[in-house]
């Protein structure tokens, strides 16, 4: 059993809590999540009115390259928009997860995400 705690703190370090279905919620504000579900992931975004997106120039053969969200207000002008099925297929492939956020500790929302290759144990 991992026992590791953050400085600081009584509590194990945390792992991210895994979300299955746009229906369950974060355990705490600040909680990081992980998930691969599609709705969770579209509907997380389109909360924030984030859009998919890609870094122009790093689509190869018709493949996305780098995935993005594009958020207002962020500097999204140097990324290209994508359709929802072009970046979850490229998500897919990719076999990535999805950390993420829907509030910081504060209780603010959190545009917080991350696309990492899986963590065993954690998909």
């Amino acid at each position: 059993m991992d026992d590791r705690r953050r400085p600081g703190s009584h509590a194990p370090a945390d792992r991210p809590q895994r979300i299955t279905s746009p229906e369950q919620r974060q355990e705490r504000p600040g909680r990081t999540m992980i998930t691969t579900d599609h709705r969770v992931i579209r509907s997380w975004a389109e909360r924030r009115g984030a859009r998919p997106a890609t870094m122009p120039g790093s689509v190869l053969d018709g493949v996305l390259g780098v995935l993005r969200f594009d958020f207002p207000g962020y500097g999204g002008a140097v990324l290209q928009r994508v359709g929802w099925d072009e970046w979850f297929a490229t998500f897919d492939e990719r076999g990535l997860t999805f950390l993420f956020q829907e509030q910081r500790p504060d209780g603010s929302t959190s545009n917080f995400n991350r696309l990492e290759h899986p963590v065993p144990g954690l998909r």
